[in-house]
C-alpha cells in the first residue's frame, strides 16, 4: 500500500462504525451475573450490537460486493496444536507482587528513533482534530468519532506537549477547546454521551451516517476511559480541573452501573436494551476509571471469579468464562487492555501477572513459528473493516474474527500499538524486535498504518486515532518511567 493511501467514502463508513477500537463491541458483555451465576434470560434480552445491524454502510457493502475466496491462513497448524486445557491458575502470590506500584525498569530521554516515532503519530492529530470543536476524526479525514477514540486523542495531546511536540500555547489551546466541547455534547436523551458524533457539527450519529442525527445509545466501557484520562488531566494540570469537573458533572452517571458491574444502552427494533458491559480486560480496565470518580464497580473489577485459564504454546492465560455459548457475547482475549492498564494505571486493573502471561505466550509463538506476534483488536483497510485478532475467543486459539463469529485468520496481522505498548512495558529482546518491525513496516506521512499482515505480507493501510494515540502515550511513559496516572498524581479515593 502507498503511504499516501485514502479509503473511498462507503468504506471509511464502514471503518469509523468501528472506529479506533469501539470497545464497548469489543467488550461488550449483553447480561447480568445473578447471584455469581450466568442468567441465560438476560444474555438472551441484551444481545451486543453487531456491524450489519447498526450500520447500513457496511450492510450496503456486504451485499454489493461478492464475496471472494479467502487465501489460507499462514501457521494453522502449530496454532490449532499450541491449545492445552486446562491452564495453569496465577497464584494469589504471584498476582500480590502486582498490588505494589509498578516501576519500569527502562526510563528517561526517548532515542532519536523513539521521537521519531512520536513525530510521526503526531501528524496524524496534525491533520485531524476538528479546529472548531476541538474534537479528532476517528480515522483518517472522516468527521466522526468516538469517545472512546477522543479519549485517545487527550491521551495523543498531553503526550505531545511532554514530548515538545506541540507549544504550551497550543496545547492549552487545544485542551481547553477539547474540554468544552465534551461539556456541552448533546446528551443520549439527556443522560450520557452518544456511542457516535459527528466530530465537527458535534450531532450524534449512528456508525458512518454523519448526516442523520441520531441517539443510538450509550458505551459504558467507552466513558470508563473518558474517565481516567479526565482525571489524568485534572490532576497533572490543575488549571483546568473547572473543565473536567464540568464534562463529569453535565453526564447523569447513576445510570453507568448497576448492582457493582457497568451498564451501556443501545437501541434495538426502536427499543432500548440496557446491558452489562464488559469481559475480562477491557471491563476491569474501564470499571477502574469509573472507580476513581467514586463509582461502585466492584463486581466489575474482579477478575479472579470470572477468569479461567488455557494454556497456549506452554503458556496459560486468563480468559473469560462468560463466551458466546453461555452469554451470546464473545469473550476476546487479546492485548490492548492489560498493557493499557500497565501504561496507564500501572497495574491497578488487571494483575501484571496476567500481562505477563500474555506477552509471553505471543514470543513463545514466535519462537515456534517465526511469525512475529503482537496481537489486538484494530481497523482493517479492507472487508470486513475490523477485526478482533485473539489469543483466544470462545474455545479457539489464535482466532481472528468479526464480531459475528466469522473468521477472518488469513488477516490477522501484527499490530503497531500492541508492538509499541509491550515494548514500553517490557523492553526485552522480544518486543526490541516487534519495535524495529514496525517502524520498518508500516509508517506513513500521515501517521502509523494500524499494523502488517501475516498472510497477505503487506501493511494493514489505515491510519486512526487510537492507534497513534496509543503510540505516543505509550513513548510519553517511556519518557516519564512511571504509569502516567501515578505520574499525574491521580488519588485513588475518587472525586
Amino acid at each position: 500500500m502507498k503511504s499516501n493511501f485514502e479509503m473511498p467514502p462507503k468504506k471509511l463508513a464502514c471503518l469509523t462504525y468501528l472506529g479506533g477500537v469501539v470497545t464497548a463491541v469489543a467488550a461488550i458483555a449483553g447480561l447480568e451475573m445473578l447471584t455469581g451465576n450466568l442468567s441465560q434470560k438476560t444474555a438472551k434480552e441484551s444481545t451486543p450490537t453487531t456491524p450489519t445491524a447498526a450500520s447500513p454502510a457496511q450492510s450496503d457493502t456486504t451485499q454489493s460486493e461478492p464475496q471472494q475466496s479467502k487465501p489460507k491462513a499462514k501457521h494453522e497448524k502449530p496454532d490449532s496444536r499450541s491449545i492445552k486445557f486446562p491452564g495453569t491458575r496465577v497464584s494469589k502470590q504471584d498476582i500480590a507482587k502486582t498490588t505494589t506500584p509498578y516501576i519500569p525498569n527502562h526510563i528517561g530521554k526517548l532515542t532519536t528513533d523513539e521521537l521519531a516515532v512520536a513525530k510521526k503519530a503526531w501528524s496524524y492529530f496534525e491533520t485531524n482534530i476538528n479546529p472548531e470543536t476541538g474534537l479528532v476524526n476517528s480515522v483518517d479525514q472522516f468527521q466522526s468519532v468516538t469517545l472512546w477514540d477522543q479519549s485517545a486523542a487527550m491521551a495523543a495531546l498531553v503526550s505531545a506537549k511532554e514530548l515538545d511536540l506541540v507549544s504550551e500555547k497550543e496545547f492549552k489551546e487545544s485542551m481547553d477547546k477539547m474540554l468544552s466541547t465534551l461539556a456541552k455534547l448533546e446528551l443520549y436523551k439527556g443522560e450520557l454521551p452518544n456511542k457516535v458524533y459527528n466530530s465537527q457539527s458535534l450531532m450524534p450519529v449512528s456508525y458512518g451516517q454523519l448526516d442523520k442525527r441520531e441517539e443510538i445509545g450509550w458505551s459504558a466501557i467507552d466513558l470508563g476511559r473518558l474517565a481516567l484520562w479526565l482525571k489524568i488531566i485534572a490532576a497533572k494540570y490543575p488549571e483546568f480541573e473547572p473543565q473536567t469537573q464540568a464534562v463529569w458533572k453535565a453526564w447523569n452517571v447513576k445510570r453507568l452501573t448497576k448492582n457493582g458491574q457497568m451498564y451501556g444502552t443501545s437501541i434495538k427494533d426502536g427499543q432500548e436494551q440496557y446491558n452489562q458491559e464488559g469481559r475480562l480486560g477491557y471491563e476491569d480496565y474501564a470499571a477502574y476509571g469509573l472507580k476513581l470518580w467514586g463509582l461502585k464497580v466492584d463486581k466489575a473489577l474482579d477478575y479472579e471469579n470470572k477468569s479461567a485459564f488455557v494454556e497456549l504454546y506452554g503458556h496459560s492465560i486468563p480468559f473469560d468464562i462468560r463466551d458466546r455459548e453461555n452469554s451470546e457475547a464473545n469473550n476476546y482475549v487479546l492485548s490492548e487492555p492489560f498493557f493499557l492498564d500497565g501504561i496507564e494505571t500501572g497495574f491497578k486493573a488487571l494483575p501484571k501477572a496476567y500481562a505477563d502471561r500474555m506477552l509471553a505466550a505471543q514470543e513463545s509463538r514466535y519462537k515456534t513459528t517465526k511469525q512475529l506476534t503482537a496481537i489486538t483488536e484494530d481497523n482493517l483497510d479492507r472487508e470486513p473493516y475490523f477485526v478482533y485478532n485473539t489469543l483466544y475467543v470462545n474455545g479457539k486459539p489464535w482466532a481472528t474474527i468479526s464480531d459475528t463469529g466469522e473468521n477472518y485468520n488469513h488477516l490477522r496481522f501484527v499490530s503497531t500499538k500492541a508492538a509499541i505498548g509491550w515494548h514500553v512495558l517490557y523492553n526485552s529482546n522480544y518486543t526490541k524486535k516487534l519495535f524495529a518491525f514496525v517502524q520498518e513496516k508500516v509508517g506513513s506521512e500521515k501517521g502509523w498504518y494500524s499494523g502488517f499482515y501475516e498472510t497477505l505480507d503487506e501493511p494493514n493501510a489505515v491510519l486512526t486515532a487510537n492507534n497513534n494515540g496509543i503510540i505516543l502515550e505509550c513513548l510519553l511513559f517511556k519518557k516519564v518511567g512511571k504509569p502516567l496516572a501515578v505520574w499525574a498524581g491521580v488519588s485513588e479515593l475518587g472525586a
